[in-house]
């Protein structure tokens, strides 16, 4: 049992305590009243801003942070979802906005993992997932919510038109949860239209026109091996596909007088912005610094604010023109370290991979730091672990295996039927190369990642153990079939469309891509961290692994931590890169 280094005295620190603040959400009706989250206080919490008046209150304070908050439209009410210690399982609760005791959002809806949520004028929606599946409730005028939606297959809260007459939700009822169909329903609760694509083409609403009155919804769909967007008019049946002709993949949300677009466009690990007009089709490029868009809206003035930052620069919430729109107290991180593009032949086509050097010169003892998801990707954004790994000596290579999104919808979904296998043949092509031309010294190669990052160090650890020096598994999947036993449905439903069904449906192939599997495989130094409180990589399937290096005899160090999948504590977040530094230090030495 490994509790941690006390060294918490080094530079990379300052990028963790920083203050952050998210980009700030408003009322529809009354755009003064924000919300953001922030660790000003060290903990991740919800605060409210009334930029009329320019003050700042906090809404929470709980031991292990809050993260999930919404106003209604009227900027009434502040509503925050109440789990336990980063369990996920909770109800939602409001608040006053100007401040006041907290009560039940929706007394009558049972605890549950969240599955979204949509505040009207007179409508709550409420979204909830169980061991039983999904359930959708409607509660109108204050009165005791209904069910509008059960199902055993996956579902979420889609979108609410600005009149409250339309709801829209995704759903899943024909078995695959990564590619989700969309219902709408009226008022009352009955289903007025559907879209289905088809098999391994999704549909995601983004949300209803800002008009009253106005049926048509923004939806996000694949039709054409990308993400791309289309007009839904939910009244007419009708549809308008956008063709907006930029290389990468496409977000958006409504300008207010719904004549427009904010475009968000994502292409090879940048982001940029742009203004789409619906009437002719003009697209207008915004003015944003190279980098990443983390979040963006139009405000109701037609100001565009937006958060950025970039691999070397702190993250900021600035809006389109210039000026900070929400400047955190405190000194600023200390800028990083740039990131530099790599291109690598794979299995099955390019792979696009990001590598950061520290000081000094070629071959570079390197963390290869690998995303979760696994539907995301790396990307030129500021991130301080990336940076506490390059102060300390190392490289950090990032790779955008088959799997990531961003790169088409045949490579995210490439990965279905084999999944770690596939994604950990892209990470050896990287290293290979890297190896190959003298940037990675081969002898010091660490694999490192976080949830499906972590259950790819570990199964890369035992497939391919010849390739790592060491690894450093954060909250992972370990023992695949106990996972899916103990985590959350919809987390099940979204196993069972990646690896073909359920451990008992294809049991051969959650055998050949589980970790502990190949545990006995496992030759080099292992740090895992894991969360007593995680629903999405539970700690039973670790200690399961764990139990199995002991009886193996294989040394391992862990770090227990209590709260859930990760952590909104900051000094929590310090102690867990001080683990992972040590770790390090110790069995991959810089020189």
């Amino acid at each position: 049992m490994h509790d941690g280094p006390v060294d918490v005295s080094e530079k990379w620190q300052a990028r963790f305590r920083a203050t952050r603040v998210s980009l700030p959400d408003w009322a529809d009706d009354a755009p003064q009243r924000c919300l953001y989250v922030s660790n000003a206080t060290g903990v991740f919490e919800i605060y409210a801003w009334d930029r009329g008046r320019d003050t700042h209150r906090q809404v929470t304070d709980r031991p292990n942070g809050t993260s999930q908050a919404a106003l209604d439209p009227a900027g009434e009410w502040i509503w925050w979802f109440a789990d336990t210690d980063g369990d996920e399982w909770g109800v939602w609760m409001r608040q006053p906005f100007d401040g006041g005791a907290d009560e039940p959002a929706v007394p009558g809806v049972d605890p549950a993992y969240p599955s979204g949520l949509a505040l009207g004028r007179r409508t709550v929606v409420v979204g909830r997932s169980t061991d039983d599946g999904a359930s959708i409730h409607l509660s109108r005028d204050g009165a005791e919510p209904r069910l509008l939606y059960a199902s055993e297959h996956d579902a979420h809260v889609g979108a609410l038109s600005r009149d409250d007459t339309l709801i829209a939700i995704g759903h899943a009822e024909h078995g695959d949860s990564r590619h989700m169909a969309l219902r709408v329903y009226d008022a009352d609760g009955h289903p007025v239209a559907d879209r289905w694509d088809g098999a391994g083409k999704g549909l995601d609403a983004f949300g209803f026109s800002p008009v009253p009155g106005d049926s048509r919804l923004l939806v996000q769909h694949e039709r054409l091996g990308r993400a791309e967007l289309l007009i839904w008019d939910v009244a007419t049946d009708g549809e308008t596909e956008l063709a907006i002709d930029l290389p990468g993949e496409l977000d958006a949300g409504w300008y207010d007088d719904g004549q427009a677009l904010l475009v968000s466009h994502d292409h090879e690990a940048r982001s940029e912005l742009y203004r789409y007009q619906l009437s002719d089709g003009a697209l207008s490029r915004l003015d944003t610094p190279p980098g990443i868009v983390g979040s963006a809206t139009a405000r109701p003035d037609g100001r565009v604010e937006f958060t950025w930052s970039s691999s070397a620069e702190p993250p900021v919430v600035r809006a389109v023109g210039g000026g900070t729109v929400l400047r955190p107290p405190g000194a600023p991180p200390p800028a990083a370290y740039p990131v530099e593009d790599l291109w690598v032949d794979g299995p099955a086509g390019r792979i696009h991979a990001l590598l950061c050097r520290p000081a000094g010169t070629p071959p570079y003892p390197t963390v290869f730091a690998i995303h979760g998801g696994p539907e995301a990707a790396d990307d030129d954004s500021f991130r301080a672990r990336r940076a506490a790994f390059v102060e300390a000596g190392y490289a950090v290579v990032h790779v955008n295996y088959r799997g990531s999104s961003g790169y088409g919808s045949v490579w995210r979904d490439a990965l279905e039927g084999r999944p770690g296998l596939t994604e950990l043949e892209d990470i050896a092509a990287v290293r290979k190369a890297l190896v190959d031309d003298g940037r990675v010294d081969p002898t010091r190669c660490a694999l490192e990642g976080g949830s499906w990052g972590g259950f790819l160090t570990l199964l890369g650890l035992g497939t391919q153990p010849e390739l790592w020096t060491a690894g450093l598994a954060a909250v992972p999947v370990a023992d695949y079939v106990a996972a899916y036993e103990d985590e959350m449905e919809g987390l099940r439903a979204f196993d069972r469309a990646i690896f073909g069904g359920s451990p008992a449906d294809v049991p051969e192939v959650y055998e050949r891509c589980s970790p502990l599997t190949y545990v006995d495989r496992m030759r080099v130094p292992l740090l895992v961290l894991a969360g007593a409180n995680d629903p999405r990589c539970p700690i039973r399937q670790i200690d399961n692994y764990l139990a199995e290096l002991e009886r193996l005899g294989t040394p391992y160090e862990v770090y227990r931590f209590d709260a859930g999948h990760g952590s909104l504590v900051v000094e929590e977040q310090i102690r867990q890169m001080a683990a992972e530094l040590d770790f390090l230090r110790r069995h991959v030495p810089v020189s």
